[in-house]
């Protein structure tokens, strides 16, 4: 039997910060650059890919869930609640309560889930938010048979460079590392290499002020304005791969 493959979530999984104008929503992301390899292995292959930026956990359960299970995937991908987690307050406990009766419906389907701790990425003021979040995902994930990707595990992701300059999604780097990881997990042999950064530059503390004054104004103060007015960047956003397809490749292999 064919593998079909249907991927949940926001921006993370839509590939935000991968940026490429050959592929919908014109970026690529862990994700497809996943669905490169497991097609490599299998040409049958089919992928959907319903995951939209900006979207919190809950609206991911509520929008993505029964369109994912009609298209009766044997693998599942869900992760969600980073969103959540950089708001000012959030019921983590009830959170990955929800995400778990939506985990217990795919399993109970017959797919194979496959979920993802949050990253240890630059946003230290949240780092204990984070770490009660990937436990519980860990926790869940071992009581429903479901795999892990832990992205908190993978230290390369702690580095500056892995990360676009927004400094909230992974750049080609990163998502090229988690497609491996992803990969590794489901123990499918590929041919993504890892990346390696060597020494990072060293900055003068007038250039990391700079740095951050220009991320600020660049990416921060929209971010916070779009709280204020209750807008999403996903708002009129779609789905990039919203039906099961067999995969076309549309971008040279790496």
């Amino acid at each position: 039997m064919s593998r079909r493959m249907v991927c949940l979530g926001d921006s993370f999984t839509e590939g935000v910060g991968d940026e490429d104008p050959l592929f919908p929503n014109g970026v690529r992301g862990w994700a497809d650059r996943a669905a490169e390899q497991l097609a490599a292995h299998d040409p049958s292959f089919q992928y959907a890919n319903l995951a939209v930026r900006g979207k919190l956990l809950r609206q991911v359960l509520v929008e993505q869930v029964e369109a994912g299970l009609a298209l009766r995937p044997t693998l599942v991908t869900l992760f969600a609640g980073g969103n959540d987690l950089l708001r000012p307050s959030v019921d983590i406990d009830a959170l990955v309560a929800a995400y778990e009766d939506v985990v217990v419906r795919f399993v109970a389907s017959g797919a194979q889930v496959v979920l993802f701790t949050v990253a240890d990425g630059l946003f230290r003021q949240i780092r204990g938010r984070v770490a009660i979040y990937n436990e519980l995902v860990r926790i869940m994930a071992a009581r429903h048979g479901a795999l892990v990707v832990d992205m908190f595990a993978m230290r390369q992701l702690c580095d500056a460079r892995m990360w676009a300059p927004d400094r909230l999604h992974l750049n080609p780097l990163g998502h090229n590392d988690v497609a491996a990881a992803f990969l590794d997990v489901l123990g499918v042999e590929h041919k993504l290499r890892p990346t390696i950064l060597g020494p990072a530059p060293v900055l003068k503390p007038r250039q990391r002020r700079a740095a951050n004054l220009a991320w600020s104004r660049e990416h921060l103060v929209p971010w916070v304005q779009r709280r204020i007015k209750g807008v999403s960047s996903g708002d009129a956003v779609h789905p990039k791969r919203p039906d099961l397809g067999a995969w076309i490749a549309q971008h040279p292999q790496d």
